[in-house]
């Protein structure tokens, strides 16, 4: 029965040894291939943050390039635009001292002040005013200062004789060159305004698309940093649990397979106990003793020594129980076997009939 016992037991336990063992084989390939699976995550997480790091470095130079480049367009048009003021401002002073001068001159002599030749002699400290037409202005205010040198109308000196026509047409000339020459400036000043916002315009479009890309690349890169690290977690979490897993394997391979052993070795001990154990039933409740002990004892007592010769020798069944008893020490000192010890104790001492009933009673 305790055969049976343990082997029953030993089969429910190689049951679940075979089945953990192939659950955590089971694991331990699964957790193989995640961590595969991990490592190409973050290699992938890693490269894509690399390329997107390079990507955004690239949008901040651009940005760094574009706000550069719209700073000194200011500063180029706040010096164009001064340059205009200062340029269109001596063309309006010209052309007005031009019509003024114009004016004067074309007046008659009789009504023309002498005091009103200051509007001419203003146009000699004009800076556009050449300095041909300048020296020209001077002989004509030189002449008409020059009472002898001119016809007079009248003692009373309202004006000399009006001799101006070249001169009036000097200033003309003048006057028609410096108003073509201010709008075609004012034309220039328009296309630069015009150029300038347009390179404005285009400068912030660039600054803010590459400032959107800068921004959603930023997102990007950030998610797979966070994607990397979430995979790196896995991956420790994985092969930790895999080398786990290992481990109890291994321990429970080694557990298993050492009582595997010791359960054969157990089986083997039952089986050659009761061996002797149904041999000497064999011999004890047989009729005819003596033929029996002849028969069976030679080949079961043959490892016995000397109570195999004492067993021969007597033929009571005092001297048989001693003689099987002293044999069964002798099977339990060799087998190691604390079953077939205690039974050569009882057998030695109990009676002949509680014997025969206890040793039935083993094999039952």
């Amino acid at each position: 029965q305790e055969k049976h016992d343990e082997q029953v037991q030993f089969a429910a336990y190689k049951q679940f040894c075979d089945d953990t063992t192939v659950q955590k084989k089971r694991a331990i390939e699964e957790a193989e291939e995640k961590i595969e699976v991990l490592k190409a995550d973050i290699e992938s997480h890693t490269a894509h943050a690399d390329r997107l790091t390079k990507e955004i470095a690239a949008h901040d130079d651009d940005i760094a390039a574009f706000k550069g480049d719209m700073e000194a367009a200011n500063k180029v048009r706040a010096i164009d635009k001064a340059n205009y003021d200062a340029t269109h401002k001596d063309y309006s002073e010209s052309v007005d001292a031009l019509v003024r001068a114009i004016a004067v001159l074309k007046k008659q002599a009789y009504d023309r002040p002498q005091a009103s030749f200051a509007q001419i002699s203003a146009l000699k400290s004009m800076r556009l005013i050449p300095d041909e037409a300048k020296k020209t202005l001077d002989v004509f205010l030189a002449q008409t200062a020059d009472p002898e040198g001119l016809e007079v109308s009248a003692p009373e000196a309202y004006g000399y004789e009006f001799k101006s026509h070249g001169v009036v047409e000097m200033l003309e000339k003048l006057h028609d060159k410096f108003v073509e020459e201010r709008t075609a400036l004012e034309k220039e000043e328009m296309n630069s305004k015009h150029a300038h916002e347009l390179l404005i315009q285009d400068l912030t479009a660039q600054t803010e698309q590459s400032t959107q890309d800068r921004s959603e690349k930023s997102e990007a890169k950030a998610k797979h940093l966070q994607g990397k690290a979430d995979a790196e977690g896995d991956l420790g979490d994985t092969t930790s649990t895999k080398e786990a897993d290992e481990k109890y394997l291994a321990d429970l391979t080694a557990t298993c397979e050492q009582k595997a052993t010791d359960f054969e070795s157990r089986q083997q001990l039952r089986a050659e106990e009761l061996e002797a154990i149904t041999k000497a039933i064999e011999i004890i409740s047989s009729s005819a003793v003596q033929g029996n002990a002849e028969k069976h004892l030679p080949t079961l007592l043959q490892r016995a020594g000397s109570s195999m010769a004492q067993l021969r020798a007597s033929g009571t069944a005092a001297s048989r129980q001693q003689q099987v008893a002293e044999f069964l020490r002798g099977r339990a000192q060799e087998l190691n076997s604390r079953v077939l010890s205690a039974l050569a104790v009882r057998v030695a001492d109990d009676p002949f009939a509680k014997v025969k009933k206890m040793i039935k009673d083993l094999i039952v």
